[in-house]
């Protein structure tokens, strides 16, 4: 448990990982009716900037730092309502701060709605309860986000997403993301997982995705952004998220967000994508 997400809140991973978590609570949202959304690994929920951790690596000015100017009208269109949680969180806590999903959660959920936020660090889980614990509809808990995962679905609400942002310090949790995400739609077949996933070794999540695509009982969306190239997989050259049961929209949008923030984002010159269907046809 030593990672800390504070070294590295508002990256390129945090910037299109948020980014698109507001795009699919948008369309869950469309309709009335109350939804659930639970976070199993969620972090400290706010972020200092400024911050010692954030200092010592600088990884957010390549990335909320590069969105000062705006994208093209279109993907900015898109990207606004991302913009407009980071303006609220900023307006209530000081124009450092940048929220982790947690914080994205709470600006975003509506009075019917219901968010449930699990961290298992013990300091990361004071620091969340403290901030979040006292909202009428949070609710914050000590426990392993997979035992999480299992433990609260399927919600009384129905309708929801579960959001699945483990740290990757032990080997073999990125092939775990693909069992647990097969388990749990099993187990809640209409709800929407979006389970976030660090690009190294792009051989390693191909057959993760290649897996997913022959098992999984309903549609689903690989989502990538690279900031370098991926043929280096001693580093960090991209992140991904692996969407079940994704909105509609949600490709069409992707595919007009992700190659602008590839394009903003990218180091040395390179900025790539990737948007693909897996699974059974929506």
């Amino acid at each position: 448990m030593n990672y800390r997400h504070a070294f590295h809140a508002g990256n390129f991973a945090d910037v299109m990982k948020h980014a698109l978590l507001v795009r699919i609570l948008a369309y869950l949202q469309r309709k009335e009716t109350p939804l659930r959304v639970i976070d199993t690994h969620a972090g400290i929920g706010l972020y200092d900037l400024t911050g010692d951790e954030a200092g010592r690596t600088g990884e957010w000015l390549e990335g909320i730092g590069r969105l000062d100017v705006a994208l093209a009208p279109e993907a900015e269109e898109i990207l606004a309502p991302y913009r407009k949680v980071i303006s609220d969180v900023r307006a209530r806590h000081g124009e450092a701060v940048y929220p982790g999903s947690p914080g994205i959660v709470r600006e975003v959920l509506r009075r019917q709605d219901r968010g449930v936020f699990v961290e298992l660090h013990p300091a990361d889980h004071a620091v969340l309860s403290e901030a979040f614990n006292e909202v009428s509809n949070l609710k914050v808990m000590h426990l392993d986000g997979w035992t999480a995962l299992h433990a609260l679905i399927p919600p009384k609400e129905k309708r929801g997403l579960v959001l699945i942002d483990p740290p990757y310090e032990k080997p073999n949790e990125l092939e775990r993301l693909g069992t647990e995400l097969l388990a749990a739609v099993k187990k809640w077949p209409t709800g929407v997982y979006a389970g976030w996933y660090p690009v190294k070794d792009v051989g390693r999540v191909d057959a993760v995705a290649e897996r997913l695509n022959r098992e999984s009982p309903r549609p689903g969306l690989r989502l990538e952004l690279y900031v370098d190239d991926p043929r280096d997989a001693a580093r960090l050259n991209g992140s991904g998220l692996f969407v079940l049961n994704p909105p509609w929209a949600l490709r069409e949008e992707a595919e007009v967000l992700l190659p602008a923030l590839a394009e903003r984002l990218s180091r040395s010159g390179y900025g790539a994508y990737r948007c693909e269907a897996f699974g059974p046809p929506a």
